[in-house]
């Protein structure tokens, strides 16, 4: 340890920096850097949020239309028509999973079944929503609707 490598501990020592308004020979007297007139001179100033100079501020140029519901959730239609074109391939289970790998939805949809076309054939049904419509036609035709 020598004299030239002594320093404070850290966090010890808080420069604050030149002290504003104290005169002229201190280099920051008479407008103490806050420059000539206008608001920013003055004390009490504070600007508005969002504010942009005086040019019109975002939130009242952008358009303020409509509304949409954060909570929504969003349904993939099946018509009736797929699933008789499941029915002719020779599947009767359908399930959300089927519709998944014969690629109708992905993975992360929600699926509702629509009256979309007509179905002549005797299937059993399981997603996650039903139309009226199309829940009476599937048992019309014999098979079963059930919800996830």
């Amino acid at each position: 340890m020598n004299l030239h490598s002594l320093k404070p501990a850290e966090g010890s020592v808080h420069r604050e920096g030149k002290r504003l308004g104290r005169g002229e020979g201190s280099g920051k007297g008479g407008t103490a850097a806050r420059g000539h007139k206008g608001a920013k001179s003055r004390s009490g100033y504070s600007k508005k949020i969002g504010f942009e100079g005086g040019q019109m501020p975002l939130q009242r140029r952008v358009p303020k239309f409509g509304f949409k519901n954060i909570n929504r959730v969003a349904y993939q239609g099946v018509g009736l028509s797929k699933l008789q074109e499941l029915a002719d391939a020779g599947i009767n289970e359908i399930s959300f999973e089927t519709l998944v790998e014969n690629r109708i939805v992905s993975k992360n949809d929600k699926v509702k079944i629509l009256a979309n076309g007509s179905l002549k054939s005797k299937v059993s049904v399981t997603v996650h929503k039903f139309t009226g419509a199309a829940q009476a036609a599937i048992e019309a035709a014999g098979g079963s609707a059930t919800t996830l």
